[in-house]
């Protein structure tokens, strides 16, 4: 494979997935873990990734509140608008990170009443914006990368949490593997949220689908509805059906 080849396959994966390991590019391109090195390090050079140790996160991981620099983003203006539907006044809703939920909260109508969860920095500060949504900021460690607060003071204040539902921004589903993720720490924040809430709503560009990574947030039957940028009846969508999960 060329080298343009190469850097064109991790630069799809990093937006897909925002984070990639040396290690799994080195076995998905069969090739050394120096070669994918020295190809993160002409990326980062370039200003097209962050090259980090082991790996490389995308650029619009760092998003901030003027970042308008997001992968994807007609498409996940389209699974926001969808799911912004499933959220209504009086209820409590937890919020993961990520560039997906901050759209979802871009869509949310001013006029509505309803109590937002977050352990997200850049997602608690995009409601404050909103006018009459009450805002819980869940707060200990900052994992700095993902700009959320993780750890077992996290996860213990989300135990005393009973949600009407949970929105969980997507890094990789599957039918075998459920929802999966690369950081362990977000991984246990996220099975917090899971437990803490009612239903469980995973938002996912479909590019995430039939993808996974090598630590597991919950299996697929803990998934209770699925929002993609598809039509429902596109057939990616029909093994998800086929589990029960309901499709928007």
């Amino acid at each position: 494979m060329l080298k343009k080849e190469r850097q064109a396959h991790i630069l799809q994966q990093i937006n897909i997935h925002n984070k990639v390991l040396s290690s799994d590019l080195s076995v998905q391109l069969n090739v050394s873990e120096d070669t994918i090195r020295r190809d993160l390090q002409d990326l980062d050079e370039e200003g097209r990734l962050t090259k980090v140790h082991g790996g490389a996160l995308s650029k619009s991981f760092h998003f901030t509140i003027q970042n308008q620099n997001i992968y994807q983003h007609v498409e996940k203006k389209i699974i926001a608008n969808k799911a912004v539907k499933l959220i209504n006044d009086g209820m409590f809703v937890i919020l993961s990170g990520g560039t997906t939920i901050r759209e979802l909260v871009k869509f949310l109508p001013p006029e509505l009443n309803a109590t937002f969860i977050t352990p997200s920095i850049p997602i608690a500060l995009e409601l404050l914006e909103h006018p009459n949504a009450e805002v819980i900021f869940i707060g200990n460690k900052l994992m700095k990368n993902a700009q959320m607060a993780v750890g077992a003071e996290v996860v213990q204040k989300l135990a005393g949490v009973k949600a009407d539902i949970c929105f969980l921004g997507t890094n990789s589903i599957d039918i075998e593997h459920g929802i999966t993720d690369l950081e362990w720490e977000i991984i246990e924040v996220k099975k917090a949220m899971i437990q803490a809430a009612k239903k469980t709503v995973s938002l996912s560009i479909s590019e995430k689908l039939n993808s996974s990574q090598r630590l597991s947030v919950c299996p697929i039957e803990d998934v209770n509805i699925l929002v993609t940028e598809l039509a429902v009846n596109d057939s990616k969508l029909e093994p998800y059906r086929l589990k029960g999960i309901q499709l928007l």
